[in-house]
């Protein structure tokens, strides 16, 4: 294994690590917000509690967060220094964007979590809601960013260089609305369920906890609200994946050959040597009838590309339909619970429903890690679509596999490290036999 490999290696296992962090951290301030606000407006003690033991749980993981991408900024530079000479200019906007939203988020964390005797309820809870503003802020601006990689604009290449730069227009690339609206409703997605998940958990255990079931509330209302809309943008992001970048679009469906009428594949094991994908599932004109309602419609394959320019077909295509798999077990979940509501059962009498849940409550966070691989190495072998290949941006610098091996340690020693704090926390939460029996 070459300095590549371990330069690629060392980038997606902290992406990978980081992306939990950052879910959460759009995420968390927006339950801690509810919570809140709900107090405000019923006065109950439980939702003020919920607020505070949510705040904690945002504080550790923002914490957490902040450390994770500081690496991935310094590994940004040392790994890939030919993409940040060339494309610094281009990307530094957003990123200077989100350190002023990253920044304010820290300011206003500390105003929430130290000023609530200091302020009014009022204006405690806006403090919580510029966290949540620029929570959300920070991670539009990183994915314009990644979006950009995916569709350049905003620039002039000639000869190797990069001229005539507009940072605006390469944020507002064409691939940047739908990525930024799937990644934050993937946020909140995968944080309700997560979170909704827990307390799940909590009252199987003790049914009659109104914190646990007032929680439950709060966040599946999140995951259930936003799953159809995430499901529907998902549908519109796939639209546009096959108008900006066809090849990945081919490699998501591993489709190798190029047809009208093309079929929607489900599963399977794609093989690159003989164009085909075996013991997958076959609806007819499926993918040409979603791509553009259009049963009869041309759909680009893979051998539309030279054979030098695929992404790992099978990598991306069982990602996209583990991504799609889990969003739809999510749905199925929130259809329940739609189900259950609309009989005015509490949800804490469904034990089937409960457990359900807590089987469900990693899927968000498993659809955005195959979201993310799919997102990525489907974009190869460029780091900036049609412009930059990867291997012209690595750091040529040797022994990668010495800081890959480190950041392993560093990163397995972080994921312990929060687990024991949430677990802490939660546990606390399950023996506060106040908040659990006062409404």
């Amino acid at each position: 294994m070459d300095d590549f490999f371990f330069a690629r290696s060392l980038m997606a296992m902290s992406l990978a690590f980081h992306i939990v962090f950052a879910a959460l951290g759009i995420g968390m301030p927006l339950l801690m917000v509810l919570a809140e606000g709900t107090y405000l407006r019923t006065r109950k003690p439980v939702y003020l509690e919920l607020a505070k033991r949510w705040a904690k749980g945002t504080a550790v993981l923002f914490g957490v967060g902040a450390v994770s991408g500081t690496v991935l900024s310094f590994e940004l530079g040392l790994l890939w220094p030919g993409f940040m000479r060339n494309a610094g200019a281009i990307i530094g906007m957003p990123f200077s964007l989100e350190g002023f939203a990253f920044f304010t988020e820290a300011i206003f964390i500390g105003v929430y979590l130290y000023g609530r005797s200091r302020l009014s309820p009022l204006l405690h809870w806006l403090a919580g809601v510029v966290v949540a503003i620029s929570g959300i802020l920070s991670g539009i601006f990183v994915v314009t960013a990644n979006a950009w990689m995916n569709a350049p604009a905003g620039f002039k290449f000639a000869n190797g260089k990069f001229t005539e730069i507009d940072p605006v227009a390469a944020m507002l690339n064409p691939a940047s609305l739908h990525e930024v609206l799937h990644m934050t409703l993937a946020a909140f997605v995968a944080t309700g369920f997560a979170v909704a998940a827990v307390h799940a958990f909590f009252l199987l255990q003790n049914p009659r906890s109104v914190f646990h079931r007032s929680a439950l509330v709060l966040a599946l209302a999140v995951g259930c609200i936003s799953i159809p809309l995430q499901i529907v943008s998902g549908d519109v992001s796939a639209r546009a994946v096959g108008h900006l970048q066809p090849a990945k679009l081919a490699a998501m469906e591993a489709l190798y050959r190029t047809q009208a009428g093309a079929p929607l594949l489900i599963g399977g094991n794609p093989d690159d040597a003989t164009l085909t994908t075996g013991y997958a599932l076959r609806i007819p004109q499926g993918l040409s009838l979603l791509l553009a309602s259009d049963p009869g419609v041309r759909v680009t394959g893979l051998e539309e590309f030279p054979r030098g320019d695929w992404p790992n077909v099978r990598l991306v295509h069982w990602s996209f339909d583990l991504m799609v798999l889990s969003g739809f077990g999510m749905l199925a979940v929130a259809c329940w619970a739609g189900g259950l509501f609309w009989r005015q059962g509490p949800l804490s009498d469904h034990p089937g429903f409960l457990r359900a849940l807590v089987a469900a409550g990693p899927l968000g966070f498993v659809a955005i890690e195959a979201g993310w691989v799919v997102t990525e190495v489907g974009r190869q072998p460029w780091i900036i679509y049609n412009v930059m290949r990867t291997g012209d941006a690595v750091t040529p610098m040797p022994g990668i596999a010495i800081p890959f091996a480190a950041f392993t340690v560093l990163y397995v020693f972080l994921a312990f490290v929060v687990f024991r704090l949430l677990r802490r926390q939660f546990l606390e939460t399950a023996t506060d036999l106040t908040v659990s029996t006062s409404d």
